[in-house]
């Protein structure tokens, strides 16, 4: 299911995002895809990471917007 509007953040999120075994393998070996061609090793999940990004937005994002 599609998430829409503001999400909220996870400090659990970050942190294993950064700390995955398959991440630091992937770096390591130096199999780094380039920016803006990820639909090359996994076009479904490009797809709805796309879409996700244009109908959601951080509460950070709101707060930045709120007192520019």
């Amino acid at each position: 299911m599609m998430k829409f509007g503001i999400r909220k953040p996870s400090l659990k999120g970050k942190i294993s995002s950064r700390t995955r075994i398959k991440r630091q393998v992937i770096h390591r070996a130096g199999f780094k895809m380039p920016r803006n061609k990820g639909y090359l090793r996994n076009p479904k999940k490009y797809a709805y990471n796309k879409v996700y990004k244009k109908t959601s937005f951080g509460i950070f994002r709101l707060i930045k917007k709120i007192f520019k």
